[in-house]
């Protein structure tokens, strides 16, 4: 490892410690760290904060910066210094009824702030977005088949990751892929979503 090496945020954001998602991480992380990458992990089913929330208020809305929203919960402070460290950012998640589960929205819906993730303009709709240089891939799994939900439904969980959550943030999404039907996949498909994880690491790293 040299201090040149691409650092690397892997977040499991699922509820359950263990999961298919937190074995798609393991794979994703040994590639990477393979290729020399330095790798932070976090695990939504270590962390601990308020999921009752109400939304946040613009700290620049004053003009001028102020703690409007008060201090966060340890554990989603280390997902922001995480999040700000990293060269490379890896979601991978569920897929529950169209969405990431209700943990993980919380922690986006905490988390990525104004004065953090961006920051509306005074005056009309633009916004800057503050995570701007870094990029991501993310993998969903479900029991819907990826073709399936494309037809049906337009693929909304990639689209929301990918457009409504990175790059709203100004993260550049690399692979953006789903694997499923899980329920329905067998031992040797499992086992090539596995190795695809780590595929994916490799050529973050």
């Amino acid at each position: 490892m040299t201090a040149s090496a691409k650092k690397i945020f892997v977040w499991v954001a699922h509820p359950k410690a263990t999961s298919l998602c937190g074995a798609l991480a393991d794979s994703y992380e040994a590639g990477a760290i393979a290729q020399g990458a330095q790798v932070r992990r976090m695990n939504l089913s270590d962390m601990s904060f308020d999921l009752n929330f109400e939304g946040y208020k613009d700290p620049y809305a004053d003009g001028k910066k102020s703690d409007a929203n008060g201090a966060l919960e340890p554990d989603l402070m280390q997902w922001q210094s995480n999040m700000r460290w990293a060269d490379h950012v890896m979601i991978v998640h569920p897929y529950w009824w169209g969405a990431m589960p209700t943990k993980a929205k919380a922690v986006l819906d905490r988390a990525l702030t104004p004065g953090f993730a961006f920051k509306y303009h005074q005056r009309g709709v633009k916004w800057d977005k503050l995570l701007a240089g870094k990029t991501a891939d993310a993998i969903i799994t479900s029991d819907t088949p990826p073709l399936l939900d494309t037809l049906l439904y337009r693929s909304p969980g990639r689209r929301v990751i990918k457009n409504q959550v990175l790059d709203f943030c100004g993260i550049k999404s690399k692979n953006v892929v789903q694997f499923g039907s899980v329920k329905l996949a067998s031992d040797k498909k499992i086992s090539r979503w596995i190795g695809k994880a780590e595929r994916l690491g490799k050529l973050a790293a």
